[in-house]
């Protein structure tokens, strides 16, 4: 493969603090964001806790105009998409703005909006008939999540490929991942890729509600989310955004950039079995593994670190238990895994791009982060989960998964640029 991608800049807008370097501190110390839902009265509903991001998008540099404009989650994508760019290093004005190019990834699209500006229209859901007078100037904006991309691309000036990836809980990876393949086809040399999702509004938490997926334990939100452990009962509702500079390797050395990680596989496929269910051997999840680290040349054994998608959901972690197990052969109980939806919630089409922040930062410091309020194992689950506290450990490759409503399933596979050259 001549061409590579590689990660050179990171921007976070995550529950528990802004930027990156706030990120990377809540999630090597073992705290949780989760907490009672603040954005909005939730007394109604069954479960009532989320992982809030506490943003002032003033103070995050945007302007009156933008704040108007731009619904939460595409604001989250622009603020991380300039701190992606300073963190990088990369003087955008001096690449021809036709080779650079933005992939977003959103499940849910402009929710908050959407639910704000319906219960204006129709009178607090009153008329049936609703009144278009009072609708915000913007509303087609909401209602076309690719205005997000659009407004990142606005941001840093590209006009080379841009496009939004909606393939639920797996969008963050898969947003990555095409934006890998346009760099390695030649069609761009800069991506900037990644996802954002602010769905924390009464018709989200409703719909997961009427499914009984996230957890009704309200009396203690801190440690609500407890992927893999016994007493897990659901997952718990999160917001954010991560967004990265991807280059191609041969230009980010010639500029002498700062690389974090290479994005060496990636791969996706779909179980065609349930909306929402999980076949229990895994076997979709494990195929997607097996592809990614075929394309990152990677045998099982190398994997340092896996970054669970640990949703905490019973199906879903005995699912990826099996899948690990099914791929990653007997390395499976060797390696440390960890969720850090244990901390920051699972902000559906954002958290894979979190998970892969999280991922190239456990290169870059050589620690694996914990999974939270994993006190007692379940069973079925029986692989090294990295309980409540991080590790340092030399880390050469890390392997990140998604699980999606759909039946989409996600793996991707970061490395030191070093050891493929190896």
């Amino acid at each position: 493969m001549s061409r590579r991608a590689v990660i050179t800049g990171i921007g976070v807008v995550a529950p528990g603090g802004m930027g990156t370097k706030d990120f990377w501190s809540l999630l090597t110390s073992g705290r949780t964001a989760t907490r009672t839902i603040s954005l909005f009265d939730a007394g109604r509903f069954r479960s009532r806790v989320a992982a809030e991001v506490d943003f002032d998008p003033a103070a995050a540099g945007l302007t009156l105009q933008e704040i108007r404009r731009m619904d939460r989650a595409a604001q989250f994508a622009v603020v991380c998409a300039r701190e992606a760019v300073a963190d990088s290093g990369l003087d955008l004005a001096e690449v021809d703005p036709a080779r650079i190019g933005v992939t977003l990834g959103s499940a849910v699209g402009a929710t908050r909006s959407l639910d704000t500006e319906y219960s204006v229209v129709s009178d607090g859901g009153r008329d049936w008939l609703v009144d278009h007078r009072y609708a915000v100037p913007h509303l087609h904006d909401y209602f076309v999540p690719g205005s997000f991309a659009r407004e990142v691309a606005w941001a840093v000036g590209a006009q080379g490929p841009t496009a939004l990836v909606s393939t639920g809980c797996t969008s963050g990876i898969d947003a990555v991942g095409h934006a890998v393949e346009l760099i390695r086809e030649g069609s761009a040399e800069v991506m900037v890729a990644g996802a954002t999702e602010a769905p924390i509004s009464p018709i989200t938490v409703a719909c997961f509600d009427a499914i009984r997926a996230t957890t009704p334990r309200n009396d203690d939100p801190e440690h609500a989310s407890r992927p893999f452990d016994r007493s897990r009962n659901g997952f718990v509702l999160g917001e954010g955004s991560a967004v990265f500079i991807l280059e191609e390797l041969g230009g980010a050395r010639r500029r002498g950039a700062h690389v974090y990680a290479e994005i060496a596989g990636f791969a996706s496929r779909s179980n065609a079995y349930h909306m929402t269910g999980l076949r229990p051997d895994g076997k979709e999840m494990a195929e997607a593994i097996r592809v990614a680290l075929d394309e990152a040349a990677c045998d099982p054994s190398a994997v340092d670190y896996v970054n669970a998608h640990g949703s905490g959901t019973k199906q879903n972690d005995r699912h990826e238990t099996a899948a690990f197990k099914c791929s990653l052969g007997g390395h499976a109980y060797d390696v440390p895994i960890s969720s850090v939806k244990s901390m920051i919630g699972h902000s559906l089409g954002a958290i894979g791009s979190l998970e892969i922040a999280a991922s190239a930062l456990a290169i870059e410091h050589g620690v694996v982060p914990p999974t939270a309020n994993l006190h007692e194992p379940d069973p079925e689950c029986d692989l090294d989960y990295t309980p409540l506290t991080a590790r340092e450990r030399r880390i050469e490759t890390v392997l990140s998964v998604g699980s999606g409503f759909g039946g989409f399933q996600s793996a991707v596979v970061l490395t030191r640029p070093e050891r493929r050259a190896a």
